[in-house]
């Protein structure tokens, strides 16, 4: 029964299905993309030994840059060329 779910069991849901960022996560789930990665990193340490929360870092459009401090964070500009055209970090839950 979905309805009995709490928002981070329907998010885990969800990203066993498709990989999401946490804009496309807050607008799936009617919350701000803060809070969306708040639940991720939390799935991140309850999902059980069989499965994994597998994380696409964020990447620059301009220069590639992807070597980001905290993958699962969404930066507002790339360290490297300081520009502000860097995509968010996608996640999904996986087998182990």
């Amino acid at each position: 029964m979905r309805d009995a779910e709490t928002t981070r069991e329907r998010i885990a849901a969800f990203l066993r299905d498709e990989a999401a960022s946490p804009s496309a996560l807050a607008a799936e789930f009617d919350i701000t993309a803060g809070a969306a990665l708040r639940h991720v990193r939390h799935v991140a340490r309850s999902v059980d030994g069989d499965e994994q929360l597998l994380v696409a870092p964020p990447e620059c459009r301009d220069c590639g840059f992807d070597a980001f401090d905290d993958p699962a964070n969404r930066p507002s500009r790339c360290p490297e060329c300081k520009s502000e055209a860097v995509d968010e970090p996608e996640f999904k839950v996986a087998p182990a």
